[in-house]
């Protein structure tokens, strides 16, 4: 009997701190203190400098929504690849339609468009049970003629282009409005992920979705809702287009779709679905504006600064899948005991 509790105290020992777990995993979190140390040591003046983080948190503001929207698709196992696309659309018409009077009316429409965009997609994923790669990938084609069609490739100016620039450029607390509405859109999505039932249900869709059916969760509606949230966050995004540039151009969020999805690979998401944070897409989504705006800083060539994000996200799946397969020995280490 004396050596009874040994058995017990073994697991203990073996058993590790939540915090030491989590720190394990935040390996998007260390790329990121590691680029902000090296443009502290090259550029640490300029790159700490009021205006500099000003241009920092608006250019990191219209990308972060539409990470958001397509951090809730992968949770699913879906993926959208139309968000540059739709965030085009959305901005174009919303400063051509009734040629652009008011920033509250601008506002409502590119929601609108996004929102549209977002329920056709989510249609044909859920209801008609087509891959989400081939829908987004053709509504990226449709949205981006959409965009060329309506503007002829000119950039569209709305008339209250000087409301646009001054929102825009408007602070509270020396914080951008825009850096603002995006960490509203934020704890919006965190709430929705970690605090109701729907988040409950996308996270169960993502990780088996016949599961998810047989347990009675309204896989296609749900689906649906996920889609037309994301293009409501996208639509949104292309209104706060608007708010920086006061114009809609042809280009607008052209190839915003792989820098939203590397931000939330680099985040921690798995693009099987099941598994991701909002933290790590926050986080992914600070990486690339920071990765940006230092290559700017450092006059580094344009061709040069792609080759950094695509090794960025080589490294990031790399990463990913390392993190993947150890908590995958580590769950089923138990059982082969």
């Amino acid at each position: 009997t004396a050596t009874a509790p040994a058995p017990s105290a073994q697991p203990e020992a073996q058993r590790s701190s939540p915090v030491v777990d989590w720190l394990k995993s935040q390996y998007a979190l260390y790329i990121l203190v590691a680029l902000l140390l090296v443009a502290t040591i090259t550029r640490g003046s300029i790159f700490w400098g009021g205006t500099n983080l000003t241009n920092l948190l608006l250019q990191m503001s219209i990308i972060g929504v539409v990470v958001l929207g397509e951090l809730i698709v992968v949770l699913t196992g879906g993926i959208d690849i139309s968000v540059g696309s739709a965030l085009g659309l959305a901005a174009v018409i919303a400063a051509g339609l009734f040629g652009g009077p008011s920033v509250f009316l601008g506002l409502v429409v590119a929601v609108i468009i996004g929102g549209i965009v977002g329920a056709v997609n989510g249609w044909l994923v859920a209801f008609r049970g087509l891959e989400p790669f081939i829908v987004t990938l053709g509504m990226l084609a449709l949205a981006r003629g959409l965009v060329y069609a309506y503007g002829n490739g000119i950039p569209i100016n709305p008339e209250a282009a000087s409301s646009y620039a001054t929102f825009g450029q408007t602070t509270i607390l020396g914080i951008p409005v825009l850096a603002i509405i995006w960490i509203l859109m934020v704890l919006l999505i965190a709430f929705l992920l970690y605090r109701t039932v729907w988040g409950r249900r996308v996270y169960a869709i993502g990780s088996n979705i016949e599961a998810a059916r047989s347990s009675g969760i309204p896989v296609k509606t749900t689906l649906w809702s996920v889609y037309i949230l994301a293009g409501l966050l996208v639509g949104l995004g292309g209104w706060m287009f608007l708010g920086r540039f006061a114009s809609g151009t042809s280009t607008a969020g052209n190839l915003l779709e792989l820098e939203a999805i590397a931000a939330v690979v680099i985040g921690g998401a798995r693009l099987s679905g099941g598994f991701g944070k909002v933290f790590g897409a926050v986080v992914g989504t600070i990486i690339f504006a920071v990765i940006a705006n230092l290559l700017s800083l450092l006059n580094v060539s344009t061709f040069l600064q792609d080759a950094f994000r695509g090794a960025l996200i080589l490294v990031a799946v790399t990463l990913a899948t390392v993190q993947f397969s150890r908590r995958r020995r580590t769950s089923t280490q138990p059982a082969d005991k």
